[in-house]
């Protein structure tokens, strides 16, 4: 079987700190490889593979911003596309547009939908409703318009995951930081709860972050900006728990599953893919506000850490998110 996974420009495929689409796209890519697939990853030229790599360009478009975000999209695209009949299977992880070319082309293209960015992007995905393959990485995130063949949570490199039952006495936020993400929120709790918070994650909205997040910075609340994988280990694993009080209805939520693959329990605003995520009470607490979850720091003291990275190996292991496609794979390819 030879596969072509196609991943997003925006970064590097594995990104060196943010860039989740990414992420997930090298999880499939490289364990597929372990499973001795032919892999090519089409992604940009500084990504790291242990398959072929195909790229049109050498640096991600938000790494080199002297490049336009639309031309780099089309070349990228246009590149796997014409060499379609190269491969068995197509995986694409780089949302609606590749679909357009869907139509044109004999190989089947199986669509991992990571999150929709707008309602409006919806009429492209139901066009090739028919003959699209879509798999959601949430059951929470799904439209019903749409055709799914299955649910296939994101998985992680376990390996990459350190147990550690002794945790600091710290709070930990991990994520971009953007009003989505509750940033604010989760200083708010830290404060409420008098308790020491690091805050690791770009910042993609830089007057939310000047305006509510800045001036909260002190001894207690602390930026300590990006964490790469190295870094992230080390916050996640001696956290005292996650704090995760999101405002959208969040598709899956990497960060949930890297802090629960630490021990790390995560408190969660109940939203979106969280209650597929968490486990209440066994793993975290899902919370509907700032009050409930000030309050369920009290009774961290109750989880039992194990129960946590068990869970999260699990669910949300590389090698369970490679066993789930590739039995898809060979579905489609049966039909």
């Amino acid at each position: 079987m030879k596969v072509a996974v196609l991943s997003p420009v925006a970064w590097r495929t594995p990104p060196r700190h943010y860039g989740p689409w990414e992420q997930v796209a090298s999880n499939i890519a490289e364990g597929l490889i372990k499973l001795g697939i032919d892999v090519t990853l089409f992604a940009t030229g500084d990504s790291i593979t242990a398959g072929k790599l195909s790229a049109i360009c050498e640096a991600g478009y938000e790494e080199d911003r002297s490049q336009d975000a639309k031309v780099l999209e089309c070349l990228h695209i246009s590149n796997l596309m014409e060499k379609a009949p190269e491969f068995d299977i197509i995986h694409n992880n780089f949302d609606f547009l590749p679909l357009t070319y869907s139509g044109l082309i004999k190989t089947p293209v199986i669509t991992t939908i990571h999150g929709f960015s707008s309602p409006k992007i919806i009429p492209v995905f139901k066009k090739y409703n028919a003959i699209g393959h879509y798999v959601s990485i949430s059951n929470a995130d799904r439209s019903p318009e749409l055709n799914y063949l299955a649910t296939v949570y994101n998985g992680l490199n376990t390996n990459e995951f350190e147990f550690n039952n002794e945790p600091e006495d710290y709070l930990l936020y991990f994520g971009r930081i953007h009003p989505d993400k509750g940033t604010a929120e989760a200083i708010e709790i830290a404060k409420k709860s008098k308790r020491k918070l690091l805050i690791a994650g770009i910042i993609q909205d830089e007057s939310y972050y000047k305006e509510k997040i800045a001036p909260q910075l002190n001894a207690q609340i602390e930026y300590i900006g990006p964490a790469g994988p190295e870094r992230r280990n080390g916050l996640l694993r001696k956290a005292a728990a996650l704090l995760h009080p999101i405002n959208f209805n969040e598709p899956f939520g990497m960060s949930v599953a890297e802090a629960m693959l630490c021990g790390t329990p995560v408190i969660a605003f109940n939203k979106g893919s969280m209650p597929e995520l968490i486990k209440h009470e066994k793993t975290g607490f899902l919370v509907d506000n700032v009050e409930e979850a000030v309050e369920a720091i009290e009774h961290l003291k109750n989880i039992n850490r194990l129960n946590c990275y068990n869970w999260a190996v699990s669910q949300f292991s590389s090698d369970k998110m490679v066993g789930d496609y590739f039995k898809l794979y060979e579905g489609i390819l049966a039909k």
